[in-house]
């Protein structure tokens, strides 16, 4: 079958079409014909070779050729002796550790969840990973309550255009940073305020303290440290005494010495049915879309091109590969 794999670390062109074998499943794996897939900020990292070049890299173990991609949507091939929830022809969606840049992919049942005929392959394929993270981050670390206020580092981006919709609709007061050019965007998904945040310190732009931030943004400092960038670090100044510092991106920030009580959290996002199932029913009750900024083929050629449309500004949504 074919894969997209990457050869070697640094620029997009290292990302080359090979043929390789059929997974062969386990007894509590669904195997899956891939539809579409999508580009996540930790793909690019992971293939600039960012991530390796500082103490992350021991969470990311790289062996050439390697495949990349969390997020698959497509059709059930073939189902292990011990799954109980799919078969083959259903259309599912899920997230996956292992790569889906290929035509067929091994997934753990748990980690799928059927998604209804409304929802296309491109719209799935561009969930998984940035739904689950933002889900995970406001109802699961957050504990995010109505009333509540939070402040949401990269609103435009995949993770959060995702999370302002769904902190919204739980009844928090959004405030968001992005560049003037995605004011509008951010404002449409319901963002009460937004910070553009190549102007002004936060500090200087937020009135009222917050109870949550989320940071989305990493920058180099942050994989050489793992501690949070420069907007990650202004955050502290803005977020209320007992607050809550969630970071997908500042792998240390635990250890960092706790101050006025505040929470830091680092996390990543944990694949399962349940959630993806609440995430499915919020798009069916119109509460929640994904917004694709733009479509690739699934050939070595779209890649590249995805992978260079992913390093330009202005950033909005997710980047979608499509058979």
């Amino acid at each position: 079958m074919k894969a997209i794999v990457l050869t070697g670390f640094g620029i997009p062109e290292s990302l080359e079409e090979q043929e390789v074998s059929v997974p062969v499943i386990k007894d509590t794996q669904v195997l899956v014909e891939m539809y579409a897939s999508s580009i996540n900020p930790g793909d690019v990292h992971i293939r600039s070779g960012a991530i390796q070049q500082g103490p992350m890299g021991a969470m990311f173990q790289v062996q050439f050729p390697y495949i990349l991609g969390f997020d698959v949507a497509g059709i059930v091939k073939e189902v292990g002796k011990l799954v109980q929830h799919f078969k083959p022809g259903d259309r599912v969606m899920g997230m996956v550790p292992t790569g889906s840049y290929m035509n067929y992919v091994a997934v753990e049942e748990d980690h799928l969840a059927a998604i209804p005929e409304s929802l296309s392959f491109e719209k799935a394929g561009a969930l998984p990973t940035v739904a689950l993270t933002a889900w995970q981050a406001l109802f699961e670390h957050g504990g995010l309550q109505q009333g509540q206020r939070i402040l949401i580092h990269g609103g435009a981006g995949g993770v959060g255009h995702a999370a302002i919709q769904l902190a919204k609709q739980h009844g928090a007061y959004v405030i968001t940073t992005a560049r003037e050019v995605n004011r509008q965007f951010v404002m449409e998904l319901g963002a009460d305020e937004v910070i553009d945040y190549t102007k002004d310190e936060l500090v200087n732009q937020i009135s009222e303290p917050v109870d949550i931030v989320l940071d989305t943004i990493a920058d180099k400092s942050t994989f050489d440290t793992g501690l949070p960038g420069e907007a990650g670090n202004g955050s502290y100044a803005v977020l209320k005494n007992g607050g809550k510092y969630i970071s997908i991106v500042a792998f240390a920030i635990g250890q960092r010495p706790k101050v006025r009580d505040i929470d830091s959290i680092f996390f990543q996002a944990r694949a399962n049915r349940a959630d993806l199932e609440s995430i499915i029913r919020n798009i069916q009750d119109e509460k929640f879309h994904i917004h694709v900024d733009e479509m690739y083929p699934f050939t070595a050629q779209g890649l590249y091109q995805a992978y260079r449309k992913s390093e330009m500004q202005p950033k909005r949504g997710k980047i979608v590969i499509s058979k």
